[in-house]
């Protein structure tokens, strides 16, 4: 069962070891498609056992840190946090709050549907798009101004008349990511390629197709290019070739799925194109460093193998 703000309760929603599957939902507007929330008031209504599963989300999550350090993880990679930081999870990605206390932080939760179609439409569409920005002072002032401002539209949604209150929510959060569109590329993520470049094309070919396809010569003909100009790019864009860019992307969703769900572990590898149980084991320790098992050991998660 999800909670209030797109959190859960005590009575259900978790998998398995302690996964839970997070929904959208505004108690307070069901038809309106953005709240505001802070992680102390979610800290109050979750328990401590729920608050440190892992999370699933259909939605974005945006969490400016105002006050203390803590560490949060967003696909399996721990993010430092301090004050100034913001992040943001995007739908299908799997996170945790960090458990510190004395963390503090504005939550921003929309679907990906309430926004307005935008010039930074990439950037809401990219599911690999940047996660982790240390602001500036003047950023983070700027920044907790929208947020306020959000505070204000949501309780004047709930007030009404609804149609105005939540047109004004929609502008002010087009103009919150509009800003975040003009924040310095964080350090150590590279920039996205231009639109129409090759790297563009092969990663939203990868994205619909990575679950059944892991050879750089089929995309390279899906693209009318060769192998060596396609790892060329990937090269430019990356670092990395065009295989690794290929087995990343499998070896992150094969880490969802182990965290996420009941399926052993050869079930997981034939959802990913793997035919044998032994293939994909060998492929997850080569990617990872690890054996699914012992993944999933990490996390705290009991499943059968």
């Amino acid at each position: 069962m999800v909670g209030e703000n797109g959190q859960f309760t005590e009575s259900g929603g978790i998998s398995g070891g302690g996964i839970v599957d997070v929904a959208y939902r505004n108690p307070h507007c069901p038809a309106l498609g953005i709240d505001v929330d802070s992680l102390s008031a979610v800290r109050h209504r979750t328990s401590p056992r729920q608050l440190a599963a892992p999370q699933r989300l259909d939605f974005h999550l945006l969490v400016l840190v105002t006050a203390g350090r803590g560490d949060h993880m967003v696909d399996f990679i721990d993010h430092a946090c301090a004050r100034g930081t913001l992040l943001w999870i995007r739908p299908g990605q799997v996170h945790r709050y960090a458990p510190e206390p004395g963390l503090q932080a504005r939550l921003v939760l929309f679907t990906p549907d309430f926004p307005p179609r935008l010039r930074i439409q990439a950037l809401l569409d990219d599911p690999f798009g940047p996660a982790h920005w240390d602001l500036a002072p003047a950023a983070l002032r700027e920044l907790t101004a929208f947020t306020d401002l959000l505070v204000a539209g949501h309780d004047q949604h709930e007030a009404g008349p609804p149609e105005p209150a939540g047109d004004l929510l929609r502008h002010l959060l087009t103009a919150l990511l509009l800003r975040i569109s003009l924040l310095p590329e964080p350090e150590g993520e590279l920039p996205p390629p231009g639109p129409g470049e090759l790297f563009t094309r092969f990663r939203a070919q990868l994205e619909t197709s990575f679950a059944s396809e892991h050879s750089v010569n089929a995309y390279a003909s899906r693209l009318a290019t060769t192998p060596k100009t396609l790892t060329r790019a990937c090269l430019e864009a990356t670092g990395r070739s065009a295989k690794a860019v290929i087995d990343a992307r499998v070896a992150l969703e094969a880490k969802r799925l182990l965290a996420h769900t009941d399926l052993t572990a050869a079930a997981v590898g034939r959802r990913l194109g793997f035919s044998e149980a032994t293939n994909f084991a060998k492929f997850f320790a080569r990617t990872t460093g690890h054996s699914p098992g012992d993944f999933r050991a990490a996390l705290g998660v009991e499943r059968s193998r």
